[in-house]
């Protein structure tokens, strides 16, 4: 690039390295989302249409950005998590987050009418805002997507027993508002069972525990590995040759990102899933 007397504005650009041997989260929510949604006439609690087109995007961002290991998504917010070895954009958190944000924006858009093929969208269009966020330990990681579907169940537990007063009990919302006010989860359930026959634990997975998107290679016995640990103690990314490189990308490639509706609190998740902490691609499975 020339040189020129203006150039002296590079020196107002700050660094923005995000720490090094960290896991990366991004996190993006929808912007305005509660107008946006009443536009739209989003179904209440949950508009499963909603919901697929936010699980489609973000299954197109994972294929976009494969350094992406994992993504979990309720309501209008996504995280993806970058594995601590990463060093895409040399971990600058405006590339990251941009990148992630302007890919799922995209797409989001570009999907709507494969979900509201009757619903044209129109000005002010969708949008969302993004952060990044270092967690040094796996378990910070994990506890970090934990909160995230707890989240998710306490959120829904509320909204669904707050929309069941309103449209089949015919209360208005401060009413509703008012007789949930320091309920407990027992309390939301024995309303929803009592009043209106509806027993919580039947209703869909996705709404209970939002969506966790991965790479589905063949599971894996718990016993033969310990990826936490490993994970943990690993100070500095592996060194690799470059047909080892070009190969995880391949094997990478050929894995199908799946979408499931799972509890990741619990151990079993990962500990069937080692890649998820390893950054190690495990073995596709055979086609059916």
């Amino acid at each position: 690039m020339a040189n020129s007397k203006f150039e002296y504005v590079k020196n107002f650009e700050q660094p923005d390295n995000l720490l090094l041997n960290t896991w990366i989260v991004v996190r993006i929510d929808g912007r305005g989302f509660t107008k946006f949604s009443s536009k739209y006439g989003f179904e209440k609690p949950n508009d499963r249409r909603a919901l697929d087109l936010m699980n489609a995007a973000a299954q197109a961002v994972m294929y976009e950005i494969p350094e992406v290991t994992i993504a979990y998504g309720i309501s209008d917010e996504y995280s993806f998590v970058f594995h601590k070895s990463c060093t895409l954009f040399e971990r600058r958190s405006s590339k990251l987050v941009t990148t992630i944000v302007s890919t799922f924006s995209s797409y989001y858009i570009h999907l709507w009418s494969t979900y509201f093929p009757d619903t044209p969208l129109s000005p002010p269009l969708p949008s969302f805002d993004g952060r990044a966020v270092c967690y040094p330990s796996v378990q910070n990681l994990r506890d970090y997507m934990s909160w995230r579907q707890v989240d998710c169940h306490i959120n829904n537990l509320y909204n669904t027993t707050f929309w069941a007063l309103i449209q089949k009990g015919g209360m208005g919302n401060l009413e509703a508002e008012e007789l949930l006010k320091g309920t407990y989860a027992a309390d939301k359930n024995e309303i929803l069972f009592s009043k209106f026959d509806i027993n919580y634990n039947n209703e869909p997975e996705i709404y209970k525990k939002g969506s966790v998107l991965f790479r589905g290679y063949e599971l894996v016995d718990p016993a033969t590995h310990n990826a936490a640990a490993e994970a943990d103690s690993l100070a500095e990314p592996v060194q690799q040759s470059k047909n080892q490189t070009e190969n995880d990308k391949k094997r990478r490639a050929k894995a199908r990102i799946v979408i499931e509706h799972l509890d990741i609190i619990k151990d079993e998740f990962w500990d069937r899933r080692p890649w998820l902490l390893s950054n190690k691609p495990g073995k596709v499975p055979k086609e059916t």
